[in-house]
């Protein structure tokens, strides 16, 4: 398996096709995989490469506690390690977090940076969400998190239409959720506790994407309007009827779009 060792950590990884490189890092319950159905688009013309960050997927567990930059310096090292350069960084919800950092810190490995359904800052209505997932993971109880996570993902008519889906889900996670997944899942939220990048976000100048949807509750359509506004010449997408997972609720226009906008830089 694809893994690189960074200090005491294996970070996985997955890389698909040649050409110029484009890393999706994905949001707090995601992973490499969640990045599936958008491999032959992306492949065809681009060397597609998906990471899972500390306490993601496949890789190690995180420390007992860290922030998003550790993160940022994780990204790094596999930057490094793949010797990479004009990436093409996408990053989703905490994934997007993880991108803004990066490129405030390393601008000139990035050639351009798509964000969706993430912020440049914790809210404090944010802060009291993740209280209450943490209590909900807490009790290993697959039923309990879903129901109290899920509302947040989907909008209501993703969420109605695909109720036997939702169900579905649920069941695979309870097969999941233990001691150790509710600590990983923990850390990770935790990590993006003290995240603000707001003041930074004029130093940003590479070609800026920012996706927000029209139904994020988690997320809201302000969040990626700060975003926009703090980097100059920014574009900015809001992807209509669909909550904040819209790249699974609309996976076809949510990629069009990002590759739309790559392809045209």
């Amino acid at each position: 398996m694809p893994y690189i060792r960074i200090k005491d950590k294996d970070i996985y990884y997955k890389e698909y096709g040649q050409g110029e490189p484009v890393i999706f890092l994905s949001g707090v319950m995601m992973s490499t995989s969640s990045w599936a159905p958008f491999i032959n688009i992306v492949s065809k013309d681009y060397r597609m490469i998906t990471v899972d960050l500390i306490d993601q997927g496949r890789s190690s567990n995180g420390d007992s506690s860290y922030t998003i930059d550790v993160q940022v310096e994780i990204l790094k090292k596999v930057v490094d390690e793949l010797k990479l350069e004009n990436i093409n960084l996408v990053g989703m919800s905490y994934g997007g977090k993880v991108a803004l950092a990066f490129t405030v810190k390393y601008q000139d490995r990035v050639k351009s940076l798509t964000v969706s359904n993430t912020d440049c800052f914790t809210t404090k209505i944010m802060s009291k969400i993740a209280e209450g997932w943490y209590y909900a993971a807490s009790t290993l109880d697959g039923s309990i998190f879903a129901t109290t996570v899920f509302p947040y993902i989907y909008s209501y008519n993703y969420y109605e239409e695909n109720f036997e889906d939702m169900e579905e889900k649920e069941r695979i996670l309870s097969k999941i959720i233990d001691e150790e997944w509710y600590l990983r899942f923990k850390r990770v939220l935790k990590s993006a506790m003290g995240y603000s990048i707001y003041d930074k976000l004029n130093t940003i100048k590479v070609p800026t994407l920012i996706i927000s949807s029209e139904l994020d509750i988690l997320t809201p359509i302000k969040c990626q309007e700060y975003i926009h506004k703090g980097i100059e010449g920014s574009k900015w997408v809001i992807i209509k009827d669909a909550g904040h997972g819209v790249m699974f609720e609309k996976p076809k226009e949510y990629i069009t779009t990002i590759m739309d906008f790559i392809n045209n830089i």
